[in-house]
């Protein structure tokens, strides 16, 4: 059996397709994955990421300004502290998706 483009993509606009194959790239490192399934439970500051993650605040940081670069995430800044939260809808799905697939 032969499919046409169309039919593999379901008629998927490609700019949707662009969309999300960026958001899986930046999903695509464990520590990424790690810091939005922090995020899924809402807004948290940088330093509690790093405390639960047990990872240095230096990668934490650089984690989350490619995904803010990405326009996954958003920050606000309250003090010294900054606080993260997910702003793009597809990533709840994806972790979602990945939870789903490991059964």
């Amino acid at each position: 059996m032969s499919m046409t483009p169309k039919q593999l993509v379901r008629g998927v606009e490609p700019k949707t397709l662009h969309r999300a194959a960026e958001i899986i790239k930046m999903l695509g490192h464990p520590d990424r994955l790690k810091i939005a399934e922090v995020l899924e439970q809402g807004e948290t500051s940088v330093s509690d990421i790093q405390q639960v993650l047990d990872l240095p605040q230096a990668i934490v940081s650089q984690h989350l300004a490619k995904m803010r670069g990405c326009g996954i995430v958003s920050s606000r800044r309250d003090g010294n502290h900054v606080y993260y939260r997910i702003v793009e809808p597809k990533v709840g799905h994806i972790l979602g998706c990945i939870r789903s697939c490991d059964m």
